[in-house]
């Protein structure tokens, strides 16, 4: 079988982007963090709350300093080759990841606004509306994540729980965000389309959560891979589009400590019902009035439109004609090697998976 020009160009591009810069940070990060598994058990015992806490601190210190440094490292070495198949590179690839989390004077508050936008609109409902038709995901996911490093989830002591919560969630945001969104898909776009960097982060995402949830034999994994392959692409497209990371990093840890506060009461003992009522419901209504009060105060009704708009149809553009990459009549074949890439990464993430 013969290969045209565009299909050769299509596997050059990913393989080049998989080989050079994903595979080389995985293992890079891969051996910088089995130093914590030495360290964290010589300060805290292991089914201690500060177990968990230093654990995924450290691992989003490492990951959040060691991408932008092998990213730097890896350019050096392979920039001729980097060369022949990037787009477009104006600045260095490790400047680039670190300006996604550039926070100043004049955007810190849409910033912060974005991130709560996100969440009220996005994380909330997903997650409730699963809970509310499906309440036996709450005691599937608390049997799942019943392990050492989340041990705070069984602490009797609301206090400590929240706060073991709010700092651990954060972290995993942090690390979640900078890889998934940061690395891959920003990365990744400079590659190759867009829309082919944000399919190829959030098929990575998802079958994360897939694979995460496979501990137990069960249909509920399909269900999380299909959420956060969803929520994937809604947060790689705005990552994309506004240049910024801390608003999905704050929409992400926000829901992830809504949730653990749901897996905490079920392990006390309550239903999903009290959840909803003193947790979900108070969210809902404050959600509601943020909301208004952008749409009065901050964003028009206009502007917000235009942003769902513009996400749509840079969406549709992915099963159409790719004019970067050219590919007439070969969209079948830059989606297959995207899922294929997709799955490729996922594989070589089990690496920063301990």
């Amino acid at each position: 079988m013969v290969f045209s020009n565009a299909k050769k160009r299509i596997a050059k591009k990913r393989f080049t982007f998989f080989l050079y810069d994903v595979a080389l940070v995985f293992v890079f990060i891969f051996i910088i963090l089995i130093i914590p598994l030495f360290i964290v058990p010589l300060i805290a015992e292991e089914f201690s709350v500060l177990f968990g806490i230093l654990f995924y601190v450290i691992r989003a210190i490492i990951i959040f300093l060691g991408i932008p440094l092998i990213l730097y490292l890896t350019n050096l070495i392979f920039e001729f080759q980097k060369k022949k198949v990037i787009i477009d590179e104006d600045i260095s690839p490790a400047t680039g990841h670190l300006k996604l989390f550039k926070v100043t004077k004049k955007n810190y508050k849409y910033q912060i606004l974005y991130g709560f936008l996100i969440f009220f609109l996005v994380f909330l409902p997903m997650d409730f509306f699963t809970y509310l038709l499906i309440p036996e995901t709450i005691g599937y996911q608390a049997a799942v994540l019943f392990k050492t490093t989340n041990f705070y989830l069984l602490e009797p002591n609301y206090f400590l729980f929240l706060t073991s919560a709010i700092i651990i969630q954060i972290s995993v945001s942090v690390t979640e965000e900078t890889i998934s969104r940061g690395f891959l898909a920003k990365r990744g776009s400079e590659y190759f389309f867009k829309m082919s960097a944000v399919i190829i982060s959030s098929l990575y995402f998802g079958l994360g959560h897939f694979a995460y949830m496979l501990e137990f034999i069960s249909l509920y994994p399909v269900l999380w891979f299909f959420q956060a392959f969803i929520i994937g692409i809604i947060l790689s497209l705005v990552v994309l589009r506004k240049k910024w990371i801390l608003p999905v990093i704050i929409a992400h840890a926000l829901n992830n400590i809504v949730a653990t506060h749901t897996i905490w009461s079920f392990w006390q003992g309550n239903s999903f019902q009290v959840v909803a009522l003193y947790v979900y419901m108070p969210l809902f209504f404050y959600g509601v009035l943020f909301i208004v009060v952008c749409l009065l105060l901050v964003w028009p009704l206009s502007s917000v439109k235009r942003g769902i708009s513009n996400g749509f149809a840079l969406f549709k553009t992915y099963f159409k004609r790719d004019t970067e990459e050219k590919t007439i009549g070969d969209t079948l074949f830059r989606v297959f090697f995207d899922i294929l890439i997709g799955c490729l990464i996922f594989l070589m993430g089990f690496l920063i998976a301990i």
